[in-house]
């Protein structure tokens, strides 16, 4: 397999690809459904959720949005501190939402001193913010504000985009106190893009049952009457879902907290590499993702020159998201990456800083 140190889509095992070439089943056969729910019992135990989780035919665009559509009744507060987390913010406007922010310069971690300010301030119905924001490696302290919230506002449900996360570091959604928490297929769990997995609280289906105007195909209350009955109000992504069955079995058979240990491992490597380098890295110490390091650009190092560079070895590297364009490198040590194919890249970089300009 050939190392794409991207953030999405990911490398995926040829093993995981090679299931979606399985014979079609009709959607509504209890062969798929047993499939399907074979599925959402495992996905629970990656969640650390008591709860459902909705297998979405979508990515994880569509789950921040179903999340606005069915939560919010009057308010919802945004935090904003890269590119995925701003997208969240201006979804809430395009539903027609009232939506505030905290806004931190991209490379920042929203604290929970700043989310307190603002609950003095206003009362929210909703709460939203990315627990890792792909464009900057930084990882918000998710647990500890939302333990804020439910001291300050314990009506306010909270809601966390995983997309680059969830898979690859620990999130326990119950203890947590989280009322919605999703992810994407084509990130940590190394599948192909379509899917998004999105775990939803009793109170938050409570909510969802009181807002008007959810809409049809993100609708929790209707993903849930199929759930619970079948599978899905619409015809699932199934080729993807066989893919899904075989990769949890992978994912659970190397045992979660090993998985979790081996991201944080090749996330301390990336750091301290870059370290030894003399680049500094985007997101400060104490907030650095466990999924991807963002790398400040020296400006001897060029992403795009490169990538041509190590094209024959079929390595990728990420370059900056929109605004960090050419400011800054994203290495996604997440999925199928092991330490040894990281090493390997870390190796091209070296060698190629080493190429007469």
């Amino acid at each position: 397999m050939s190392p794409m140190f991207v953030p999405g889509p990911v490398d995926v095992a040829p093993e995981t690809l090679a299931k979606q070439t399985q014979p079609m089943l009709p959607h509504r056969s209890k062969e798929f459904e047993a499939t399907f729910q074979r599925c959402e019992a495992r996905l629970r135990q990656v969640f650390y959720t008591q709860y459902r989780v909705f297998i979405m035919t979508n990515s994880g665009s569509g789950a921040q949005e179903a999340s606005i559509r069915n939560l919010v009744k009057e308010r919802v507060l945004c935090c904003v501190n890269g590119s995925f987390s701003d997208r969240w913010y201006k979804v809430a406007l395009a539903n027609g939402k009232q939506a505030d922010k905290i806004e931190v310069p991209m490379g920042q971690a929203i604290l929970p001193s700043m989310v307190e300010e603002a609950f003095k301030k206003q009362h929210y119905d909703t709460f939203v913010i990315v627990h890792n924001e792909t464009s900057t490696g930084v990882e918000n302290p998710v647990k500890e504000i939302a333990a804020l919230i439910h001291k300050m506002s314990p009506d306010t449900l909270i809601c966390v985009d995983a997309v680059s996360s969830l898979g690859g570091a620990k999130i326990e959604m119950d203890a947590w106190g989280l009322d919605v928490l999703f992810t994407s297929s084509q990130k940590a769990f190394a599948l192909p893009p379509g899917l998004a997995f999105c775990a939803v609280s009793d109170r938050a289906m409570t909510r969802a049952a009181e807002v008007p105007n959810r809409g049809w195909y993100f609708d929790f209350v209707l993903l849930e009457k199929h759930r619970t009955k079948d599978s899905t109000p619409m015809t699932p992504a199934m080729s993807l879902i066989f893919a899904l069955d075989f990769q949890l079995d992978r994912i659970l058979a190397e045992g979660l907290e090993k998985r979790f240990a081996r991201h944080a491992a090749m996330a301390k490597r990336s750091q301290e590499w870059a370290g030894k380098m003399g680049w500094p890295l985007l997101a400060p110490e104490g907030c650095r993702s466990h999924t991807l390091t963002v790398v400040c650009n020296p400006p001897e190092f060029d992403c795009s020159a490169f990538n041509k560079f190590v094209a024959s070895r079929n390595i990728r590297l990420a370059n900056g998201y929109g605004d960090l364009k050419g400011k800054t490198f994203r290495i996604a040590h997440m999925g199928e990456i092991q330490p040894d194919d990281l090493e390997d890249l870390l190796a091209a970089i070296e060698e190629f800083m080493r190429q007469p300009k």
